[in-house]
């Protein structure tokens, strides 16, 4: 009977929600609908997206990414950093002291798009977890806490991405925090980050009262309504900016507007131009459409980082950067790598990360470039100057993973079976496949594209940060020492 008046409430929930064309939900009426990893959709390479979430302590990391897995569909219940029980910290060590120590790989999608994500940790002590992950990623995800704005380890995650050119997106979380303020986040990011941020969102409220956002391209104002603690903010209220309801509102967001047309037509030269061309009599005119192109292809040269707000702790503001990543940051296909050109659609990869499982022996993480792995098949290791075979290929979600029969380029993927690859090492599927691309890339060189530069068709490894110190780790009886 219960059970009947649930559905029953759901199905007049349904009846409201079709009588008003504002509301928006991403929810199933069933609490047992999750996705599984096995169905994760395997798109074209451009509708891929490789992300970090990098942030400074307690920024809010782990939260963010918790949100992520949820709204998409893959988590039952939103995991708290602070009771233990997140998806992407599962190690003893991270659930006891509320921390992230090793970067984590989860896999999702997002409106027919597939996002890799890595959530890196934030201490200084785990920085090569960061650098790894930057070295195989397409773009980033720099949370901030809107009350402390730019910290010390954001200054060096930062300086990471920028080592390996990755494109970002920024997102003020935190907004409910009483001493939360956007321009003061705004301005640390200027002067501290040396980054030009472009603001796409304003906050609606502040402190305790913060309820939403206005998306300063489309002019919608995107309203969390959380009567009580147990909602979990899937549902959200999405209608056009009301100037006579709002007029303090709506001035703020039109000033906001025009300075973001402003700040993107200098930054980009064909936006320019079609301002001055069609809507010079009226720049607000411009379609969002075109605004949001603009934006995107500014994102990705890194003129500018679009910055976004909201409050992952209280579930709002998450669903929107969702969207911001698969409109702004860029697939692999738009990251151009030499090696993709040279080794065509032979294999190419490059092992970033090894772990050791007691079952399964060495699991070693990849990012694949160019071509397809498969499992049971042997593939050559150049750094090694070996031949090794795969024996399984999986999917990496956190300490889960599900096994799959290939994967293709653009993607990361856990391997089992590779004994002898470390971090850093390039794998490649033969040595006459290495030897085409290096002939390939040698003709490319001769005729004058990299003049003056030796070509290698072997991937750049990952940069050990220098140790802070050393010391000595001794078994405390011989009989575990082999267990160690």
């Amino acid at each position: 009977m219960v059970w009947g008046r649930c559905l029953l409430s759901a199905g007049l929930q349904g009846l409201r929600c079709r009588a008003s064309c504002h509301v928006k939900r991403h929810y199933s009426f069933f609490p047992d609908d999750v996705k599984s990893l096995r169905a994760v959709v395997n798109p074209d390479i451009s509708k891929i997206r490789n992300i970090g979430i990098m942030a400074h302590i307690d920024a809010g990391k782990t939260t963010t990414t918790e949100r992520m897995l949820y709204y998409s569909g893959y988590t039952r219940a939103l995991g708290d950093v602070d009771d233990g029980d997140t998806v992407t910290d599962f190690m003893a060590q991270e659930r006891e002291r509320g921390i992230t120590i090793q970067s984590a790989a989860v896999t999702f999608d997002w409106k027919s798009h597939r996002i890799n994500l890595i959530d890196t940790p934030g201490h200084v002590d785990f920085t090569l977890e960061v650098e790894r992950a930057l070295r195989v990623l397409d773009g980033a995800v720099a949370v901030f806490d809107a009350s402390a704005g730019v910290e010390a380890q954001t200054l060096t995650v930062w300086r990471q991405a920028e080592k390996h050119h990755v494109p970002c997106v920024c997102f003020l979380n935190k907004m409910d925090k009483p001493a939360a303020n956007l321009g003061f986040s705004i301005e640390s990011i200027r002067q501290k980050l040396k980054a030009n941020p472009v603001l796409l969102q304003i906050p609606i409220g502040s402190g305790k009262n913060f309820t939403g956002v206005v998306d300063l391209l489309s002019k919608q104002k995107l309203i969390w309504k959380l009567s009580s603690m147990g909602e979990d903010g899937r549902v959200f209220e999405m209608k056009p900016l009301d100037h006579l309801d709002e007029p303090e509102l709506s001035q703020e967001v039109n000033e906001a507007r025009a300075a973001l047309i402003e700040q993107i037509a200098d930054l980009d030269d064909e936006f320019a131009e079609l301002l001055l061309t069609d809507f010079s009599d009226n720049f607000d005119a411009v379609p969002s459409v075109k605004l949001r192109e603009a934006v995107r292809r500014v994102t990705l040269t890194r003129k500018g980082v679009p910055v976004l707000c909201g409050s992952s702790l209280r579930n709002k503001g998450v669903q929107p950067l969702l969207d911001a990543i698969t409109a702004y940051l860029p697939a692999p296909s738009e990251r151009h790598h030499d090696v993709v050109r040279w080794y065509k659609d032979d294999l190419c990869a490059l092992a970033f990360k090894v772990l050791h499982d007691k079952q399964r022996g060495p699991l070693v993480f990849v990012r694949i470039y160019s071509g397809t792995l498969k499992p049971q098949t042997a593939i050559h290791n150049i750094n090694r100057n070996s031949i090794e075979r795969m024996s399984r290929l999986l999917v990496p979600f956190a300490d889960q993973h599900v096994e799959i029969p290939s994967m293709t380029a653009g993607n990361i993927a856990l391997t089992v079976g590779l004994k002898q690859t470390v971090t850093g090492d390039t794998i490649v599927s033969s040595k006459a496949s290495a030897a085409a691309a290096a002939r390939r890339a040698q003709n490319e060189s001769e005729t004058g594209k990299k003049k003056g530069e030796h070509a290698s068709v072997v991937l750049s490894g990952v940069e050990v940060p220098d140790p802070v110190f050393f010391c000595t780790i001794e078994p405390p009886t011989l009989a575990k020492q082999s267990g160690q």
